[in-house]
């Protein structure tokens, strides 16, 4: 992996902390729909195993 020293460390820690809470927005999303981050995650890998099979991995949209 890649090693980060002094003010590099710093934005990746500052980074994770942002990701937590975009994680605690998409969790309070999901329970609002009756979902939970689990059905998210494995839809969401279905999903791209799709694309990948089908060689549309690459673009844009949802539908590829």
């Amino acid at each position: 992996g890649v090693r980060l020293v002094g003010s590099e460390m710093c934005i990746r820690d500052r980074i994770i902390k942002e990701l937590g809470d975009v994680l605690w927005y998409v969790n309070s999303a999901a329970h609002l729909l009756g979902s939970s981050l689990e059905e998210v995650a494995r839809l969401n890998n279905e999903k791209l195993a799709s694309r990948q099979q089908r060689g549309q991995l690459h673009g844009s949209g949802d539908n590829r």
